[in-house]
């Protein structure tokens, strides 16, 4: 069967927000530990010592996330995950819309890329138009 725009756009979305995730936030937390703690986990009042913790959660999350199957555990666990994020960055007043607001951003992209592809997920929140 072949796959309709609406999914390949939500492919695209999703595959954005994979390369995202995997390119500029979970690779340099494996990659460059040190550096990454010392730049940004350590000004927010985290130990470094959770950086690999925290990564390891987020490449769950995304790993999830990819396999169909499971692609609405990891979008509900990736959801969570942002929701810290958010609180973190609004407890230590960050900047509100590139800091704070990041997440929202990153996850309006991971769930209009599910919602996109999944037709199941389409059944569960439905766009409804008014009857005009």
């Amino acid at each position: 069967m072949k796959a309709s725009p609406m999914v390949w756009t939500g492919r695209v979305l999703s595959g954005l927000f994979v390369l995202f995730m995997l390119a500029a936030s979970i690779a340099p937390k494996f990659l460059m530990s040190g550096m990454v703690a010392e730049q940004n986990l350590e000004p927010l009042g985290w130990p470094a010592k959770y950086l690999l913790l925290i990564a390891a959660i987020e490449l769950g999350c995304v790993v999830l996330y990819i396999i169909p199957r499971t692609s609405l555990l990891g979008a509900i666990l990736m959801t969570g995950l942002l929701g810290g994020a958010i609180a973190t960055n609004l407890r230590v007043e960050m900047p509100m819309f590139s800091h704070v607001l990041f997440g929202i951003y990153l996850g309006l992209f991971m769930w209009g890329g599910l919602w996109l592809r999944d037709d199941r997920l389409r059944s569960l929140f439905p766009v409804r138009r008014s009857a005009a």
